[in-house]
């Protein structure tokens, strides 16, 4: 530990990514990416862009791309924000909305980065605990607050809370700002974004990163209130005017535009995800009901870590996280169908090393 360091940076207890090893070739299931690359038009258009005009500055406005943004869901483009990577936005939105001293509620089993933003920022944080099947109980986010974050569908669990939950909870807040973490919504749930109008207390924050197959643009969407926005830009502003680049920009636009593909690849996810819970619920796992790009899974016999050790000798990458409640469970992104078929063929061999 530095003697330079702040006291601050010292107490800090940082979000841990899922690995990247350069060791061996793997089946990376571990970091909820896409298993297809993006659009061809996207790569089209980045490619374009890569001019001379790199030299200068972006439009720090993001004027085009939340024209596009505002006119696909339907809102004012002053009801739109982009940045780089929905982990900034929600950074940007918890120096934004919320205020030391005042205690803010999410679940208990979350998201991790939550709590790393309410040590970094100084804010105070109650969690809410799921109940034995991973819901979140609603009625426990109705009291005084500071502001509220709900994941959903919920990281790591893949749980979805329907629309009439999340609307009740906006509603009884209406003296706080609630964010909804939309990274998942895109893979079979119904997005709060059609609240926004009703609730000036809502933001949704949305992530290019998943459906779109774009986690190396690091582009993300806050939609909300005006009022909202305009605290956002505020921020962001007096930290870095310029977050998302030029090649970044160009691709999301078209992203967007390309709705053709987005639909066929995420459907594509959406199956290979049913039909893999379906093997794995055959060979003897619990997998809680999923609306995500991954699968939580846990097995009766065998511990989590295990399987998380053996899976990697196999060359297959999983998230196992060592917390109390899911320290029996793993999280598994989905693949193409190859790459799945080979993972429920490695916990076939390590079920037979056991035993089972």
């Amino acid at each position: 530990m530095s003697k330079y360091w702040s006291k601050v940076t010292k107490s800090l207890l940082p979000y841990v990514p899922g690995e990247q090893p350069k060791d061996k070739k793997y089946i990376k299931l571990n970091t909820n990416e896409s298993p297809y690359p993006p659009s061809p038009r996207v790569l089209e258009a980045i490619k374009n862009e890569a001019n001379e005009d790199l030299r200068l500055y972006p439009n720090p406005e993001c004027n085009e791309l939340r024209t596009v943004i505002a006119k696909y869901y339907n809102l004012q483009e002053e009801e739109v924000f982009v940045g780089n990577g929905s982990d900034e936005l929600l950074a940007f939105s918890f120096q934004t909305f919320f205020d030391p001293g005042r205690t803010i509620l999410f679940p208990d089993i979350t998201y991790s980065f939550y709590p790393v933003y309410c040590q970094l920022f100084g804010i105070d944080y109650n969690t809410v605990t799921l109940d034995d099947d991973f819901n979140v109980p609603i009625d426990k986010f109705f009291m005084e607050n500071g502001g509220v974050v709900i994941s959903n569908p919920n990281a790591p669990t893949a749980k979805y809370m329907p629309l009439k939950d999340i609307k009740a909870i906006v509603d009884f807040n209406k003296n706080s700002v609630v964010i909804v973490d939309e990274a998942y919504i895109d893979f079979g749930g119904e997005s709060a974004i059609k609240l926004i109008k009703d609730y000036p207390n809502l933001l949704v924050i949305q992530t290019l990163s998943k459906s779109r197959s774009l986690a190396g643009l690091r582009i993300a969407l806050a939609l909300g209130n005006k009022e909202l926005i305009k605290g956002l830009n505020m921020v962001k502003n007096s930290f870095n005017s310029y977050t998302v680049d030029r090649l970044a920009l160009t691709g999301a636009i078209e992203a967007f535009r390309d709705e053709e593909y987005f639909h066929e690849t995420r459907q594509k996810i959406i199956f290979t995800r049913e039909r893999t819970t379906e093997s794995l619920k055959k060979i003897g796992f619990t997998v809680t009901d999923s609306k995500a790009n991954f699968v939580f899974i846990s097995h009766p016999r065998i511990k989590a870590d295990i399987i998380f050790r053996r899976l990697r000798e196999k060359g297959i990458l999983v998230r196992y996280f060592e917390k109390h409640r899911i320290d029996n469970f793993l999280r598994v992104s989905i693949g193409t169908d190859n790459e799945m078929e080979a993972f429920i063929g490695a916990l076939n061999e390590i079920l037979s090393e056991n035993g089972l």
